[in-house]
């Protein structure tokens, strides 16, 4: 068995308050009594607005320069994630579909080595 990274993608602008409604959160609870029962998912987490993030950056002489933000600069970020132990890629992208569905938002499926 494979471990997947299934990351959920934002908008930096995300306001769940705005966005997530009871059905989205009743859509997310069934997905992830779902992945237990199917005895797939290993750990899920959702993440605070990228607006708080740190970034690291070591330089030269092992000095570490932080910034507030993320490190990349697109207009999406990863807004929460589930890592599930799947047969392989097709099982995964299965998961990532229902996942995609639930949480109203673009998913990255990604194996780990």
């Amino acid at each position: 068995m494979t471990r997947y990274l299934v990351a959920i993608h934002h908008p930096d602008d995300y306001d769940p308050a705005a966005l997530e409604d009871e059905a989205m959160h009743r859509d997310i609870d069934v997905l992830n009594e779902e992945m237990i029962a199917a005895g797939i998912r290993l750990f899920v987490g959702g993440l605070h607005p990228v607006a708080v993030a740190k970034s690291l950056k070591a330089g030269p002489g092992g000095e570490v320069e932080i910034t507030d933000g993320p490190y990349l600069k697109t207009s999406e970020h990863v807004g929460g994630f589930w890592v599930l132990e799947a047969a392989d890629m097709d099982e995964a992208l299965e998961w990532g579909r229902k996942a995609a569905i639930a949480c109203r938002a673009p998913v990255e499926v990604r194996a780990f080595h």
